[in-house]
């Protein structure tokens, strides 16, 4: 498993917030659904509310 830095913004009450996630997956498709899986779960988000903007190795 790889090492990923998620970057991007998620739609808070007061406006648009910026996010950097670390974690491991096994490829950047699966870090995305983890973060998007995360911000959904703990944030009460759908997809459209979160905006992916770069995913890194």
């Amino acid at each position: 498993m790889n090492e990923y830095t998620v970057t991007g913004r998620w739609q808070a009450r007061d406006g648009w917030q910026t996010f950097e996630k670390q974690l491991e997956a096994e490829n950047d498709d699966v870090a995305v659904e983890y973060t998007y899986a995360d911000f959904g779960s703990k944030h009460g988000l759908k997809r459209t509310q979160i905006e992916i903007e770069e995913v890194s190795a």
